[in-house]
């Protein structure tokens, strides 16, 4: 999968761009099952909330198999080797739970910071690309992206070890209000299978979901092969120390795992088996019950161009969803 010329100068000067719906509903269903059924095991890449409840997964593609094939997809690993110019390596893996009515906030942020305080990366020549494994909404919690302040550079941070169960580098007010106020604020929404990167610079962060519905995201964090970490200091199931190139496995090859788990679990052709509720796991509404509220992105400034993406189909530039 390439990147249009356009949506890499969208991408070089917003520092993100969004591509609704690349994944097949049966890959997505496939990846959700696959995630409540992490959550629900306790390994020590199982973080969890204060609550609880599910917070991240960590380092699931060397332990599941589904994971296992999103970590070497082409459609996530090809548009950052072309913005790169070069091979990349996993640097981290994680799943991200924002569970329904318990999903902790992750305050103001950039990733490089954290990187390079933590992990002793050299230079922001890596970046998160993510799928939506769940339908995000303006109401449950989704990222929001500070458009544009990318170009501020590896900012001053402090390490907040407090406010939630996951200790973090953030900004302080000060810093996050001026960079708003230049770039505003926006918020990608839309239906799972939509894919999401964005700089290692790029300030982000979201709020707490007290909603029904749960809003689970999975973060490949790949990085340049030259650029591999120096002095990590975190466990190596956050921060690999495998650098080693990543290998693109074939473009259908979560497509025919999802199918042959159909068949062989003798699923409907629509309809993954749904985890049933508890205090710990992921609680959603009943499908009657769950609610559309469009597609795309809410933005606190000018929209960013936001690109469709249809397989075997030349990609648009600029299209606004």
């Amino acid at each position: 999968m390439k990147l249009t010329a356009q949506q890499i100068d969208d991408f070089n000067r917003e520092g993100w761009l969004f591509l609704p719906e690349l994944f097949d509903p049966e890959e997505v269903a496939l990846l959700a099952h696959e995630a409540v059924n992490i959550y629900d095991t306790e390994r020590p890449e199982v973080w969890r909330e204060k609550s609880g409840a599910p917070r991240t997964a960590f380092a699931a593609h060397l332990y599941n198999e589904a994971f296992r094939i999103l970590g070497a997809h082409p459609r996530m690993i090809e548009p950052v080797e072309q913005i790169f110019g070069g091979k990349v390596y996993m640097h981290q893996f994680k799943i991200n739970a924002k569970s329904a009515f318990t999903g902790d906030v992750w305050q103001w942020h950039q990733d490089y910071g954290t990187w390079k305080r933590d992990d002793g990366m050299p230079q922001p020549r890596a970046m998160n690309i993510a799928i939506f494994l769940d339908e995000v909404m303006p109401i449950n919690g989704p990222l929001m992206l500070v458009p544009k302040s990318q170009h501020a550079g590896d900012l001053k941070a402090s390490h907040d070890l407090q406010t939630t169960s996951y200790p973090l580098w953030t900004l302080d007010e000060e810093t996050v209000t001026r960079l708003v106020k230049e770039g505003g604020i926006v918020a990608p929404t839309g239906k799972g299978g939509g894919l999401l990167m964005f700089h290692g610079n790029l300030v982000h962060g979201s709020a707490g979901n007290i909603t029904p519905f749960p809003r689970k995201i999975v973060y490949l964090t790949l990085n340049a092969v030259s650029n591999y970490i120096r002095t990590p200091t975190r466990p190596e199931y956050i921060a690999h120390r495998d650098f080693t190139p990543i290998k693109t496995v074939e473009d259908d090859a979560l497509l025919r795992l999802a199918s042959a788990r159909r068949r062989s679990s003798r699923l409907s052709a629509d309809v993954m088996p749904e985890a049933a509720p508890s205090p710990l796991r992921e609680r959603a509404a009943p499908r009657s019950q769950q609610i559309r509220l469009g597609e795309g992105f809410i933005s606190h400034s000018t929209p960013h161009p936001v690109s469709r993406f249809a397989r075997n189909h030349p990609l648009p530039q600029g299209e606004r969803v």
